[in-house]
């Protein structure tokens, strides 16, 4: 059951990394954003890994061209799946946009029975299927008007972030390592490879994008320090549970989401949200149950 104090961890820290780069969406541009979630969060994962180490001693990793495959896969998944969700944040407000992205806990668990050998209890699904119905809630839409903009952004990050949940599991479990230790090193790699990229793009396209960062040094640390522990949490949940499950579960990110939204941004929340709520919760108890 170490899963779920770990998914609550993520969850927590997620919802606090959403605030930040919703905050620093208003003066950097998206790509600038998505970067903010990897820049600093490779020494924090690195210096993790070594704590790790230092504390139990383990194997190194032996890897192959299915461990490749699966980190390449998570990485570029990762940057359009924060990237659709920083648009998200300018369309709607805070709680709304980032309650769209959590469609992927239904994707994650669809494509995981069909594509990834996973299996879901009846409980399980019962709560996949709250949680989606709640996420329906939260967008503000309704059968007689759909925000379709809004409705495909979600659907499209939701999509991408379920991608990258499916692949990270699939490569801490071919590492064969202890689980804290398999689940770092993928953290590692994947956050590194992201960097990379995205460094390498806007040295090349955009880099005012990169300066303006630079000249907002403390927003973008905390954007890369909650996301690097919200990641330690959802790859080690991730490599002790079904990815359905994690996710699902990690929705009541959406009750800190919520509290932020309404006490921090002054954001106001319609009774939609609140009902969402409810149905994210008992989404959360069915799959602790199942």
């Amino acid at each position: 059951m170490l899963w779920i104090p770990f998914t609550l961890l993520a969850a927590f820290m997620q919802a606090w990394r959403n605030a930040f780069q919703k905050q620093l969406s208003k003066e950097v541009k998206v790509a600038g954003v998505t970067l903010a979630r990897f820049i600093w969060a490779s020494p924090l994962a690195a210096m993790y890994l070594w704590v790790l180490y230092q504390w139990q001693p383990a194997p190194f990793p032996q890897v192959n061209g299915n461990f490749a495959g699966y980190i390449i896969g998570a990485a570029l998944a990762q940057i359009p799946a924060t990237s659709l969700m920083v648009k998200l944040f300018m369309l709607r407000n805070y709680a709304i946009g980032a309650g769209l992205a959590k469609s992927e806990a239904v994707l994650a668990a669809v494509l995981g029975v069909m594509f990834f050998s996973e299996a879901l209890t009846p409980l399980a699904w019962l709560g996949v299927s709250l949680g989606g119905f709640a996420v329906f809630l939260l967008s503000g839409a309704s059968l007689r008007r759909l925000s379709w903009p809004v409705m495909l952004l979600g659907l499209g990050s939701g999509l991408a972030f379920a991608l990258t949940s499916l692949w990270v599991r699939q490569a801490s479990l071919v590492l064969g390592l202890p689980f804290l230790h398999g689940a770092a090193w993928v953290l590692l790699l994947v956050i590194v490879l992201q960097t990379f990229l995205l460094i390498t793009w806007l040295s090349l396209k955009d880099r005012n994008t990169l300066l303006a960062l630079w000249q907002r040094p403390k927003l973008t640390l905390l954007v890369s320090f909650c996301s690097c522990i919200g990641s330690v949490g959802w790859f080690t949940a991730m490599s002790l549970e079904s990815v359905a499950l994690v996710k699902t579960l990690g929705q009541v990110e959406v009750v800190f989401m919520l509290l932020i939204s309404t006490f921090v941004l002054k954001e106001k929340l319609v009774r939609n949200d609140h009902l969402g709520l409810v149905f994210i919760v008992l989404a959360a108890i069915c799959v602790m149950w199942a």
